[in-house]
């Protein structure tokens, strides 16, 4: 009869319990969990701590008892292992509740002891108000410290997943909430500009964002930073990493890798034939660099536990690793990646470049619709998808999947450009943001549009000095712009292109890069060879220097819009009046604004009138005489044509279809005349 002794009962141990069960119903399997909890959710504890699960028990996937009535394991808490013997095959233990010492023998041991908090030498940190959050135990802690305390400030020191969440659990508690990080920005694994989409997010809640900070000291009521820097914290959190837990292993002689996890093989066997391990303590292979290194997360832990319980009972399952997706959600802001960053593809030796747009999740018409942005790593020889990172307030989680899979299956940027993705209005869009960024990644690969994302400009422009052309309306420049920019809206742009010196470097940008790509275009068509196209546009600069300080470009950015907790993300936050100004008697032409009030209310022609195309039919009486000059615009000039159509169904005749905004303010402005 087989003996499966398993230590650790979270996630990877309980998964390798119940998977060992299901193959054979004869094995004797037992489980040893050094803490008080088996098979608990520890990915949702910030949840629990914020207010957004509301029971406890939903945080209790089972209990010793309910573990040994449905899968007949033994499970025994409190309970630490302390040596493996393994000429004998046995492995002992204490309780840590009586301090009786255990022994368990074994035919196949699994190791799952995951990780531990890394607790890091700051003086003070010992003191009550100070925590970690990684069990049960941590959690109710800080829940009861919170509902008995009421501090009203605390300090985040380390800006990672479980930091992040638990900077939104505390705003939502009620607290002034600071976070430090050593790194120039919060979720380093991230690229820049996709964190500081997290960074706006948290500041608009009013969260203290200290980047590139360290803490040297925790004090009663505050913490203290290597700068001098005092910051109020009626309670700490430290999440600054996870260390394996490899004591047990190493002192039984098992291998160590080389990326400081056990080293087990493609069966998730140690060094030990008849030891497996499996979860955040092993390290398994990157299966884009092809190497091997620590992966701790949940996904991979409860996957690695099944492999292990099988080919411990004999099986030949076959682990292939893991990529690293992961993602977080910060308030209302999602942001996730797979694979390799560009920074770490270049790193690894890969030929690597990246793209990045901002697109609807689903079609603009429909209500609802939020920007996703995605951004995608791939070798620019073969095209191959190596990773990916992706934003929003909506679909990003979609996207990151897609993501995942191309990356896992080696897929190209071709084969996404080339493929289906389910559109409905209200779910997607005809062209996915993921064909868009492929299409994007083809046309920086073949040369067709010359691109750089916002890091590779900062580094590119060292020792060299650029024209920037912002193609947007002057609405959207007047708000924020890179220092120095000239400002040539896209629709002018052919008009004024002899005017532009073409020996000049040259980087043009509008909001997102669909329209940065036109005006790049634009430019090499009349000649221009040193152009190039700012991918993923001015939203992609604005999150850069948000998260990081810029060495090569400056843009003075608006302070991000307060939210309070409760507001749905994307929410229209101001009353938008009806416009009630009676339109006067006059010689001069009357100009209309037949676009919405939300988009009038952006900026709009001066003394332009607003009267939204659908209810033009039923202001016919306010125009006056039929033969009064009017011109009538809207945001590209498509609905002011067909507001012309019902004008002169009505009898008006002087009218003029002044098309979009941008010719109309430069129009006021005499650009391209």
């Amino acid at each position: 009869m087989e003996k499966i002794v398993i230590i650790g009962g979270v996630a990877a141990g309980a998964t390798a319990a119940a998977k060992a069960r299901r193959l054979s119903a004869d094995a004797q399997i037992t489980v040893l969990e050094a803490g008080p909890d088996i098979s608990f959710a520890n990915c949702g504890l910030p949840y629990f701590i914020g207010g957004d699960i509301k029971n406890r028990s939903k945080l209790i996937l089972q209990s010793p008892e309910s573990f040994n009535e449905q899968y007949q394991v033994a499970v025994h808490i409190n309970t630490t292992a302390t040596e493996i013997d393994r000429q004998n095959k046995i492995v002992y233990a204490v309780d840590s509740k009586t301090g009786e010492k255990k022994a368990f023998e074994y035919t196949k041991l699994i190791l799952a002891q995951g990780g531990k908090p890394i607790a890091p030498p700051i003086p003070g940190a010992e003191q009550e108000h100070v925590f970690q959050l990684w069990t049960l135990e941590d959690m109710d802690k800080i829940n009861s410290f919170i509902e008995n305390k009421k501090p009203k400030t605390a300090v985040v020191v380390g800006g990672g997943f479980i930091g992040l969440e638990m900077t939104e659990a505390l705003v939502k508690r009620g607290m002034k909430v600071s976070v430090v990080e050593m790194m120039p920005h919060v979720m380093s694994i991230m690229e820049a500009e996709i964190a500081g989409f997290v960074q706006e997010e948290m500041l608009s809640y009013g969260v203290n964002l200290l980047t590139n900070k360290a803490v040297s000291e925790i004090g009663i009521n505050s913490v203290t930073l290597k700068d001098g820097t005092k910051i109020d914290a009626d309670m700490v959190l430290l999440s600054i990493g996870v260390r394996p837990t490899l004591k047990l292993a190493q002192e039984a002689g098992l291998a160590i890798g080389e990326a400081g996890g056990l080293l087990v093989d493609s069966t998730l066997k140690t060094s030990d034939d008849n030891i497996y391990a499996a979860g955040d303590m092993v390290e398994i292979e990157n299966r884009v660099l092809g190497k091997k290194v620590r992966i701790p997360l949940a996904g991979p832990a409860n996957r690695q536990g099944r492999i292990a319980a099988e080919n411990a009972l004999g099986k030949r399952h076959v682990y292939k690793g893991a990529i690293g997706t992961s993602i977080v959600r910060v308030f209302d802001a999602v942001a996730g990646i797979t694979g390799l960053s560009l920074k770490a593809a270049r790193a690894a030796g890969f030929n690597a470049d990246a793209i990045v747009v901002h697109k609807e999740h689903h079609t603009s018409y429909y209500p609802g619709a939020e920007q996703v942005t995605v951004l995608i790593v791939y070798d620019r020889e073969t095209g191959v998808v190596l990773g990916g990172q992706t934003a929003g307030y909506a679909g990003a989680d979609r996207r990151l999947d897609v993501l995942a899979a191309a990356v896992a299956a080696k897929l190209t940027v071709y084969d996404i450009a080339d493929m289906d993705f389910a559109y409905s209005p209200p779910l997607g869009t005809a062209n996915d943001a993921m064909n868009m960024a492929a299409y994007a990644a083809e046309n920086r690969i073949s040369g067709y549009s010359p691109a750089l994302t916002a890091a590779e400009i900062d580094t590119f422009l060292e020792g060299k000095e650029a024209l920037w052309i912002d193609v947007r309306d002057v609405f959207s420049y007047e708000k924020s712009h890179v220092d120095g920019a000239v400002n040539i809206p896209l629709e002018i742009l052919a008009t004024v292109v002899n005017r532009i010196p073409k020996q000049q470097l040259i980087f043009v940008y509008d909001q997102t890069g669909k329209k940065g790509h036109q005006a790049l275009r634009t430019l090499i068509g009349a000649g221009f060879t040193n152009v190039f196209n700012v991918s993923g546009g001015f939203e992609s600069l604005s999150r850069y220097a948000r998260a990081t300080n810029p060495t090569n470009f400056k843009i003075d950015l608006p302070a991000p819009e307060l939210k309070k907790i409760g507001e749905k993300a994307g929410e229209e936050k101001k009353n938008i009046a009806k416009e009630e100004s009676k339109i006067k008697e006059s010689n001069e032409p009357l100009i209309i604004d037949v676009r919405t009030r939300e988009e009038f209310s952006y900026g709009a022609y001066p003394g332009a009138i607003n009267i939204p195309l659908d209810e033009l039919e039923s202001r016919i009486g306010e125009l006056g005489k039929k033969d009064r000059k009017i011109i009538l615009y809207c945001a590209s000039g498509a609905r002011s044509a067909y507001a012309v159509q019902i004008l002169r169904a009505y009898g008006f005749m002087n009218l003029e279809n002044g098309g979009g905004l941008t010719r109309m303010m430069a129009r006021a402005r005499n650009i391209g005349r």
